[in-house]
């Protein structure tokens, strides 16, 4: 067997409309299906390369120390300036995220409303291609 591509992710969550509230609207990630209540489904230019499937408001919310999904990293662009863009629409909707310089992207760490972790970077680098250890740096990124 060979592994072609990833092909998607799906992530439970409590509740769909505050998780399609995030995903949707705040993010801007297209909806291309939905299952009923249970499921709904992002394409980013494939049939669906995202979706959530929600579990109900009693559902227990993500657990960074539990064995399980560290997280999800969407790409927003390649140059700084989309990067700042997407520091300043956090700003202004109040969400925290940690800023990290992993030499090959630069990125936003954050929280969705299940405490699920998202990665929002920008490609930076193609230094990976001649040391692919370089995609292992974490530092501190200044904006």
């Amino acid at each position: 067997m060979e592994i072609k591509a990833l092909g998607h992710v799906v992530l439970q969550v409590s509740n769909m409309e505050r998780s399609i509230s995030f995903y949707a609207d705040f993010l801007g990630l297209p909806i291309c299906a939905r299952e009923g209540e249970r499921m709904t489904f992002f394409s980013l230019g494939n049939h669906h390369d995202f979706a959530i499937a929600a579990l109900g408001d009693d559902a227990e919310k993500a657990n960074s120390h539990a064995a399980g999904l560290a997280h999800v990293a969407f790409n927003i662009g390649n140059n700084m300036s989309e990067l700042l863009d997407a520091k300043s629409r956090l700003d202004d909707a109040g969400i925290g995220y940690a800023p990290i310089d992993h030499e090959v992207t630069k990125s936003l760490y954050l929280q969705d409303p299940d405490s699920n972790t998202i990665e929002l970077y920008i490609d930076a680098s193609d230094a990976w291609k001649e040391d692919p250890q370089r995609v292992a740096q974490a530092l501190p990124l200044e904006l």
